[in-house]
């Protein structure tokens, strides 16, 4: 069975005014409105370490372009260090996109991009993005007992001590914007990220994000996380708390969206949740949860230009070379298709019967105005609906004209 083809649409929505979009009233470690809730999209970071996923510089500039028009907050353009044709598209983007905004309201996002706690990489971040308006570097190094035990082979004393120099590191290089990232949070002692959290701030780090690196995490799990370090952190109001979730065990937007439930003000996502294994959260299940949601969860809400989603998420499945799978939630060819009987009876008479977001709601039309999947499922409502929509006027009138034209009488 074939879903309905969809395509992107050219309808435009204004988004919603935010706080902080501008350049002289940006807060890194807060933000004014205690429901707005920042959006990093790290596609071209995150989304990049896919296995299969490769982009040229180009293609990463055509990107951003459009990850600007979606409105993110924070676009993580790259890592820097890992390659020179990294940093070019990386400083290439920071110029671009990073100094003049790509739509009518004169957004421009933070260009951030990603760095170990090593004074070479930090360099590199700092050299490719300091030629943004607002730009961000971000460090990280990992904080679970498994980590600093098998892969750096340093103690919990020795991992502070790092990230506090690299951080202070990042500041006196003039980025005024430091995120800190404890990889692998969701498995590390709690007290001990406090602690480190606690100490980082200090250092000048604006944001701490707090990864579920490998999708361990349940949700009520990841809510108290983020809710603990809130409660036990000093100096905890400095700062914006992050997710940054994997879908090991598909729960990243489940995770994200309660750790923001839970007080997290960022949410870290790349477009069609492209990433690592079972790649990470994705903005359009995330943003659309909370448009669809909002009452639910406080208030809160995000600045994100949904009617840019479809375009994006197009956009990066070709660049990418990452097929998104039909049934994928909001982007999928048949999240908005209706092949069973009962559902097309259902759609037909009102959409909202089986559809909570509109497909114009995300820059889409459809093949057919309902969305109408004929196959062995189908019912006669469905059947009546499509013939209305292939039988012109024009048919009716030839089809009554044939009826007085006598049969023949050859035999």
């Amino acid at each position: 069975m074939v879903a309905s083809s969809i395509i992107p649409s050219t309808m435009a929505e204004a988004p919603r005014s935010k706080p902080c979009t501008g350049h002289d009233d940006f807060l890194p470690n807060r933000i004014p409105d205690v429901n707005y809730v920042r959006v990093l999209d790290t596609t071209l970071r995150d989304g990049e370490q896919a296995a299969g996923a490769a982009m040229t510089s180009t293609e990463k500039l055509a990107i951003a372009q459009q990850l600007s028009k979606l409105h993110v907050d924070i676009l993580e353009a790259g890592f820097p260090a890992s390659s020179p044709d990294d940093f070019n598209a990386v400083r290439l983007i920071a110029m671009e996109v990073g100094n003049k905004p790509m739509g009518d309201d004169g957004h421009i996002p933070i260009i951030s991009a990603g760095s170990r706690c090593n004074k070479q990489d930090i360099d590199a971040a700092w050299e490719a993005v300091r030629h943004a308006k607002k730009p961000r570097i971000v460090v990280f190094i990992a904080t679970s007992e498994i980590h600093m035990q098998h892969k750096l082979h340093k103690t919990k004393e020795q991992v502070v001590a790092i990230a506090v120099e690299m951080v202070a590191y990042a500041r006196s290089l003039g980025c005024l914007d430091v995120e800190f990232v404890a990889e692998d949070a969701s498995r590390s002692d709690r007290e001990f990220l406090y602690h480190i959290f606690e100490q980082v701030i200090k250092a000048g780090a604006s944001t701490l994000d707090v990864p579920d690196t490998v999708g361990y995490n349940l949700p009520n799990e990841y809510a108290s996380l983020i809710a603990d370090i809130k409660k036990n952190t000093r100096g905890i109001e400095n700062a914006v708390i992050s997710t940054h979730c994997h879908n090991d065990l598909g729960l990243a937007t489940a995770n994200t969206l309660m750790g923001v439930a839970a007080g997290a003000r960022q949410v870290e996502v790349t477009i069609n949740g492209i990433g690592e294994r079972a790649e990470i959260a994705s903005p359009e299940e995330v943003v659309l949860a909370i448009k669809c949601r909002r009452s639910s969860m406080g208030g809160i809400y995000n600045g994100i230009n949904t009617q840019h989603i479809m375009k994006i998420s197009k956009m990066v499945e070709e660049h990418s070379g990452l097929p998104v799978q039909p049934h994928k939630a909001i982007v999928g060819a048949n999240a908005f298709a209706h092949a069973s009987g009962i559902h097309q009876d259902g759609i037909l008479k009102h959409k909202e019967t089986y559809e909570i977001i509109s497909p114009e709601d995300i820059g889409l039309v459809r093949s057919n105005e309902f969305g109408i999947v004929l196959g062995k499922l189908s019912g006669r409502h469905a059947v009546k609906n499509k013939l209305k929509e292939r039988i012109t006027d024009e048919d009716i009138k030839t089809l009554l004209s044939n009826k007085m034209v006598q049969p023949s009488t050859e035999l």
